[in-house]
């Protein structure tokens, strides 16, 4: 399994704990990842409600350049970078003329995409690719009596057209399916289909603190020991505002939220510092202490 890798932005610096985690995770279940050391921020959704023809072409540009390197498959560990690059690509192959017209803005670089290239997410390609089995096969630490609840984040999920969900419907799923491959029980709650928050917290602190402690105190009340994402931003707003939002609505929280590669690390053997698991807001240490890391 051979990938052209873009970790994304936050990965390295709102929450560097996730890019040493997602690589040593990736190096130990047979990932090769090619590192897009070159590639620029796909806009992170928010730069194209200004300039879609700047962000269609900054994404054009880093599938060129997959190109260019002969890898077919551009895999992230960012849940919002991959929402963008599914969207823009999926626009790009269906509009043949403004595919030419990206084209001529990235000549000047000596780049030309030719629509070739298919961006996964690594939670998709762990059970798409590695598979759930051979992932099983791996486990080495068992997170039997762990309490998962799992947090998907709006740009794995939606919009369903360019995300693949016709040839696989149960990508909804993915996370609790892997909870219960890691040897842990999924909690099943309303919050972990809905929106973390971040995209209002600088427009609407208020909103956007109330959906923090609603996920995560739901999460609680449903007896998670932790929550986990497979989305660096949700995990940012998630984890960095908890302390914020628990203050506002008056309650205790103390929800660890985990990165998904840092959950399958745990269960792969990886010890605390490997996977950083000191390095979040809210303690993880119920975590480490349930699930016999060291």
């Amino acid at each position: 399994m051979r990938y052209a890798f873009w970790p994304g932005c936050v990965s390295k610096a709102g929450t560097p704990e996730l890019y040493p985690a997602a690589t040593a995770v990736a190096e130990k279940i047979g990932m090769e990842l090619v590192e897009l050391d070159q590639a620029n921020c796909t806009g992170a959704g928010v730069l194209g409600e200004r300039n879609e023809e700047l962000v269609d072409t900054l994404n054009a540009r880093n599938f060129a350049i997959a190109e260019q390197m002969g890898l077919d498959t551009i895999l992230t560990i960012c849940s919002t970078c991959q929402g963008v690059m599914s969207a823009v690509n999926y626009k790009l192959r269906e509009k043949p003329e403004y595919l030419a017209k990206i084209n001529q803005n990235l000549a000047a670089e000596g780049l030309e995409y030719k629509g070739t290239v298919r961006v996964t997410h690594m939670m998709w390609a762990i059970v798409e690719e590695l598979s759930l089995e051979e992932l099983g096969k791996m486990v080495v630490r068992p997170l039997t009596g762990l309490r998962i609840a799992p947090f998907y984040g709006c740009y794995i999920l939606r919009p369903r057209y360019v995300l693949g969900m016709s040839e696989h419907p149960d990508r909804n799923q993915y996370l609790e399916k892997i909870i219960e491959t890691l040897g842990a029980e999924p909690i099943d709650y309303e919050g972990k289909l809905k929106c973390c928050g971040f995209p209002i917290m600088t427009l609407n602190e208020e909103n956007g603190l109330k959906m923090v402690s609603n996920h995560t105190l739901e999460a609680k009340d449903k007896g998670a020991h932790a929550l986990v994402t497979p989305c660096p931003l949700c995990h940012l707003n998630l984890d960095e505002f908890q302390p914020k939002a628990s203050s506002m609505s008056g309650k205790p929280i103390n929800m660890p939220v985990l990165h998904l590669p840092q959950l399958i690390g745990a269960a792969l053997g990886f010890n605390v510092k490997e996977m950083g698991l000191k390095r979040h807001i809210v303690s993880t240490d119920k975590f480490i202490e349930i699930s016999g890391m060291s």
